[in-house]
């Protein structure tokens, strides 16, 4: 595989994570399974991002509460909120569906419900609260491992996950984790050297977290989705930070 088609496909993840203009990606023109050992590394421009602005926000003297509403809100801006309406849509889904079909037919409708509301409301809350309560130093290693391992997360359930339906996000990048699933666990191992003995607690929490999605959408829905995939990274990555605030603030 060429330096040129990796570039390609590397582009192609981004320009699918988050609204960052990437220009035209040159012929051959890769597919979404290609590109999907990229997501991982896609965590590292929201978490760096994140960090940017939490810690622009302190310096410009702004509270901690009020830096970390800014930070994830511009992670959320730049994914174009994509994973919050994924686990919107797949609470919605869960809470609603009392079938298969009736599930996907709710997480189709672009709508949002009282279970996605909640759904929302507690993971941006936990996800600020825990910002809110590192320190800005600490906080950019936390926002990296957390963006990275979320991904990896999301990744990993396109390849032990079938696809519940036949079209969408979650059919086209099916199985493609086994690409390069090691360049992301490769990442997430060096970030965690980094962060120190609180990343393994983290890791394993996000880690089972991201399971239980897994498992409810393979028992209710048959599979993953691009919105499992959505509600996997984003419930992982509140996880990881959450886990993460508790052990370095101790």
């Amino acid at each position: 595989m060429s330096l040129r088609q990796r570039s390609a496909e590397l582009r192609l993840a981004v320009m699918m994570l988050t609204r960052l203009p990437m220009g035209q990606v040159s012929e051959p023109v890769p597919n979404l399974a290609q590109a999907a050992w990229a997501f991982p590394l896609v965590g590292l421009i929201t978490g760096g991002a994140g960090w940017a602005v939490l810690w622009a926000a302190q310096v410009a003297g702004l509270g901690a509460g009020l830096a970390a509403g800014l930070a994830y809100g511009a992670m959320v801006l730049l994914t174009g909120a994509l994973h919050c309406d994924g686990l919107a849509d797949f609470a919605d889904g869960i809470g609603g569906g009392r079938d298969k079909a009736r599930a996907l037919e709710i997480m189709r409708d672009s709508r949002i419900g009282s279970y996605g509301v909640l759904a929302l409301i507690f993971a941006v809350g936990l996800g600020v609260g825990a910002l809110a309560q590192i320190d800005p130093v600490q906080a950019l290693p936390a926002l990296l491992l957390a963006g990275v391992a979320s991904r990896l997360a999301m990744l990993l359930a396109l390849s032990t996950l079938p696809p519940a339906r036949a079209e969408g996000l979650g059919a086209m990048a099916a199985g493609s984790a086994h690409r390069g699933a090691w360049v992301g666990a490769a990442l997430v191992l060096g970030l965690a050297l980094w962060v120190g003995m609180p990343a393994l607690a983290a890791l394993v929490a996000g880690a089972l977290s991201a399971l239980m999605i897994a498992r409810l959408a393979l028992s209710r829905l048959g599979g993953q989705t691009g919105d499992v995939l959505g509600a996997v990274q984003l419930t992982s990555e509140t996880t990881v930070l959450v886990v993460l605030s508790a052990a370095l603030t101790a």
